[in-house]
């Protein structure tokens, strides 16, 4: 019971969060030739079904910290579970060797900083943070 009220709040609290309502992009490096991805493709990269991109070129996706609001807001957008349900899953996933989860950095700086170096990086980012150097492939439909 107590889970399921710490969820509720947690979920009342990202709703009405000024973060939560900041617009959640995907984003590559501005050379990567893909131009947009699917949410199904979406949901492959992250989800570790498939490890690159529809052109065949490697995919390193990329997370942001476990506590952040943006992970929490990007699989609750992305596939409907909590940033604990995803972690549950990929310890599943680890222990049977099949994938391995996306790289976890620091902050949206540090993303920014990877993608911007990394032509094969894949990251979800505040709209409002976008610079140069980065494309988006995604934008998630705005349901508030």
């Amino acid at each position: 019971m107590k889970k399921f009220v710490l969820a509720l709040l947690t979920l009342t609290w990202l709703a009405w969060s000024p973060g939560a309502r900041a617009e959640l992009v995907v984003v590559v490096n501005a050379e990567n030739p893909l131009s947009a991805l699917s949410s199904r493709q979406l949901v492959d990269l992250y989800m570790g079904r498939y490890n690159s991109y529809p052109n065949g070129e490697s995919a390193d996706t990329t997370d942001l910290p476990e506590r952040s609001q943006e992970r929490e807001l990007f699989y609750r957008m992305l596939v409907g579970k909590s940033a604990a349900q995803v972690n549950a899953y990929w310890a599943r996933l680890l222990f049977t060797g099949k994938s391995e989860p996306p790289q976890t950095v620091g902050s949206s700086d540090d993303v920014i900083a990877l993608v911007r170096d990394n032509k094969n990086a894949i990251a979800y980012i505040n709209e409002a943070d976008l610079v140069d150097g980065l494309k988006v492939v995604y934008r998630f439909e705005d349901s508030q």
